[in-house]
């Protein structure tokens, strides 16, 4: 009994220890912020829509950074993650991301029409919105599109969690939402 004791006693001082100088395990894969569930792992959505894109927007929210991409059809497929860099579709070329941190966010849609006509074409394709006094955001790229998806690349303060979402809009479009957390 003595010896159970000592290493229950041990073994919560190391603990104790691990924990005031920050060597934890790693971060939860969830969180709750600002009464939000986030998460850092890869969403996707599996809808393959043929109606494109439209537009792309960001806005500032007290616990979180917007990103918005409007659609001009009812059902939005995306695949949003982490990545070590972003790659425009088709030629692989790696596109540099102002951040600590890449989203590369990959939506099942196009940006041009059945005729090929582009639906969005941003002045800057490195900077589709400005991001200067944003918390989390430094920077929204429009990296391509190719074969039906268009990629956006994210760059972003830090590893942050985030989630994503989509929205109807009034009548036939619908609203892809990108939110980053301003922290854990």
């Amino acid at each position: 009994m003595k010896n159970l004791k000592k290493k229950s006693s041990s073994a919560l001082a190391v603990l104790a220890l691990a924990a005031g100088l920050g060597i934890a395990a790693p971060g939860p894969a969830s969180a709750a912020y600002c009464g939000i569930t986030w998460g850092s792992l890869p969403k996707t959505a599996a809808a393959q829509p043929t109606a494109p894109i439209t537009n792309v927007r960001a806005g500032r929210h007290a616990c979180f950074d917007r990103m918005v991409i409007d659609l001009r059809g009812e059902r939005v497929g995306y695949d949003v993650r982490y990545a070590r860099s972003v790659h425009a579709p088709g030629s692989g070329a790696h596109v540099p991301l102002r951040g600590a941190a890449d989203l590369s966010i990959r939506v099942k849609a196009p940006a041009y029409d059945a005729r090929g006509n582009a639906t969005y074409r941003p002045m800057n394709r490195s900077d589709v919105v400005s991001t200067a006094g944003y918390s989390t955001f430094r920077q929204i790229a429009y990296v391509g599109s190719f074969e039906g998806q268009t990629t956006f690349g994210l760059g972003v303060r830090a590893r942050l969690p985030y989630r994503v979402f989509t929205l109807d809009t009034p009548g036939t479009g619908s609203r892809l939402v990108v939110d980053v957390a301003h922290r854990w």
